[in-house]
């Protein structure tokens, strides 16, 4: 079986590599001063105004604005993983130390079994890519034991020095539970300020939790199920890209991990010029194949019925019908 799963690796890589020969990518590298401060700033207005909606008690819309920072923190780390924010190693390590305490999750583990990920996509070693493989209800109801795997297998990985940092992670989320847990304490005590800031950080714990349980249903399996040919999916809605910060061009990032996600809407486009059977997965379904599934599932119905209306049937009626 590994066997099997090494040719058929090597040879969807081969005719990757002979579709690609043609595109221009290494202009995409590039980033102007202001794209670097852009990449460094994203996430953190999102996650202040979803405290302040917070604070106010307005909770549907701190919703909204805490979907935006996850994807955008989601963004910065990702580029960060492949030193493709424009910052020095130092700057790239700090923001993932920030962002690991911010989204309660070890994003230096993460790290590691993305590189693994991008080493073997969808192969035997990538635990990351696991997701894929089961169906979209599996996904959906294994994100928190992926989650600890990721974080086994990240510290397997890991340098010493890179094992060392992640538990300086796990440390410093643990102290921002206990904190958390510590002010909701103290709201025994009817003090305004205690009350408020342990109605932000309650409120801040319970949807980051809520997040890191659900991304591996977007993150992973929705940008993975399913792809023979082509390594990952993407999408070519322009809202849905927008709301996402250019995550869901998959495959783009895939084929050229160097590209940072500014310029993978050019990258798309001139993927789509040059190997546009790469890029024919999507992430999202359009209108045809939708209609398509719904007339496929009618279809099979009809057929269920009609067999359960034969099988009912008197066999001696039909035998002389």
């Amino acid at each position: 079986m590994k066997a099997n799963n090494v040719y058929k690796h090597e040879a969807r890589q081969s005719v990757i590599k002979q579709s690609l020969g043609s595109v221009e990518w290494q202009d995409l590298r590039q980033l102007t001063r202001c794209q670097i401060v852009y990449n460094t700033i994203l996430p953190y207005p999102f996650l202040l105004l979803s405290w302040w909606f917070a604070s106010q008690s307005w909770y549907v819309m701190a919703c909204g604005a805490s979907y935006l920072f996850f994807a955008a923190a989601f963004r910065q780390a990702h580029d960060g993983y492949h030193h493709s924010l424009g910052t020095g190693k130092r700057v790239t390590t700090a923001l993932l130390l920030l962002l690991s305490v911010l989204l309660l999750t070890s994003l230096h583990s993460i790290r590691a079994t993305h590189m693994e990920h991008h080493r073997d996509p969808l192969g035997d070693s990538d635990m990351e890519g696991s997701l894929a493989k089961l169906s979209w209800w599996q996904a959906m109801l294994g994100g928190v034991t992926y989650r600890l795997d990721i974080y086994r297998q990240g510290l397997r990985l890991s340098s010493q020095r890179n094992q060392r940092i992640i538990w300086l992670e796990f440390g410093l989320i643990a102290l921002v539970i206990m904190v958390t847990l510590t002010l909701m304490g103290l709201t025994l005590f009817n003090v305004s300020a205690i009350t408020l800031s342990a109605q932000v950080s309650m409120y801040h714990l319970f949807i980051m939790m809520l997040a890191n349980a659900s991304v591996g249903i977007i993150a992973v399996w929705g940008v993975h199920h399913d792809c023979d040919e082509a390594i990952a999916r993407t999408e070519r809605n322009p809202v849905v890209n927008l709301l996402t910060f250019n995550l869901l061009y998959h495959v783009e990032h895939h084929l050229f991990p160097a590209v940072p996600s500014n310029h993978l809407p050019e990258l798309a486009k001139r993927l789509d010029r040059a190997a546009p059977h790469l890029t024919k997965l999507h992430v999202l379904p359009n209108q045809v194949a939708i209609m398509r599934v719904i007339d496929n599932r009618w279809k099979n119905m009809k057929k269920v019925r009609r067999n359960s209306k034969d099988e009912n049937e008197c066999p001696i009626r039909r035998h002389f019908a």
